[in-house]
């Protein structure tokens, strides 16, 4: 069975991982991957994560962070899918949650947050939002 959506497979093991409390999850690696894994983990969302070798496309094992028993994450979401995708220009991106959640947008200048691309004044793909 191909997939067609890996970033929502990613945030969908990572939601499930959340919800039956576990400490890590693994993931099929990819380039896009790690650059969410990295910004979750900048902005305090994820404990840490690591690339496993494995001799194909490699694992991203991510371990999940907790407060009080609660998992930080308390929501994610895919914005733009694969049959339709969601160009934002600078001025136009989401803020989620009133500021108290944050999207990954990817830009010409790489992965970064909605708060960062504000600040850089470039736009892009909006990928998807945390929170």
């Amino acid at each position: 069975m191909s997939m067609t959506d890996t970033i929502a497979d990613m945030l969908t093991r990572i939601r499930n991982a959340c919800m039956a409390k576990h400490e890590k999850v693994d993931i099929p690696a990819s380039k896009m991957k790690i650059g969410i894994a990295k910004i979750l983990k900048e902005k305090g969302y994820i404990q840490n994560y690591k690339l496993i070798k494995d001799g194909k496309q490699g694992i991203l094992r991510i371990t999940l962070r907790y407060h009080d028993g609660k998992p930080v994450i308390l929501g994610l979401e895919r914005i733009s899918k694969p049959g339709r995708r969601q160009y934002r220009p600078a001025d136009e991106l989401p803020m989620i949650r009133n500021g108290f959640g944050m999207a990954i947008i990817s830009t010409s200048k790489g992965l970064m947050t909605d708060e960062d691309a504000r600040k850089a004044r470039v736009g892009g793909e909006v990928i998807c939002a945390i929170w």
